[in-house]
């Protein structure tokens, strides 16, 4: 989505809303596609005298799997972005400054851009999510398994001190 700034980029307080949505259901997380709902944008170009800032949300609901437990459920996903724009670079290090082609800013490949890297790299069913046991696979969220505590074979020898100690 190509916004033409070209009206607003010498009127100090002038604004342009947009609004549009975009398909991202072809990008590929850990072999999963989680982004199979139309990703909503919106936002604005604002000249603050004579200094354009683009703003922008972008958000939809994921189709998300805890890496902890392997439970499926739907995470709502928003992601904010703003950066400046110009003209031309005068400081080429400035990563928030974005050059305008032609009096026209790509709106969509920053969203698309700016969602992608916003993604998690870990999903979590909820924060205190207790994962999957390591030696029955059972789901720990419903409850303890049945499978009782190893000892660390490390720690066999302190277990058999303790033991010896509580049989005194």
């Amino acid at each position: 989505m190509r916004i033409d700034v070209r009206p607003i980029l010498h009127a100090p307080g002038k604004r342009l809303d947009f609004r549009f949505s975009m398909d991202l259901s072809d990008v590929e997380f850990a072999g999963r596609h989680p982004i199979s709902r139309p990703v909503a944008v919106e936002g604005a170009v604002t000249n603050t005298a004579d200094l354009l800032e683009l703003e922008l949300t972008a958000r939809t609901t994921l189709d998300a799997v805890c890496d902890r437990c392997g439970k499926e459920f739907l995470q709502d996903k928003i992601i904010p972005f703003r950066c400046l724009l110009a003209e031309e670079l005068q400081n080429e290090d400035n990563d928030e400054i974005v050059l305008l082609e032609d009096g026209e800013v790509d709106a969509g490949d920053l969203a698309r851009t700016a969602f992608i890297l916003g993604m998690d790299t870990k999903t979590l069913c909820s924060e205190d999510c207790k994962g999957l046991c390591p030696r029955c696979g059972a789901d720990l969220n419903l409850g303890p398994c049945s499978c009782g505590k190893e000892t660390d074979p490390r720690l066999a020898v302190l277990a058999k001190l303790l033991e010896n100690r509580e049989n005194e």
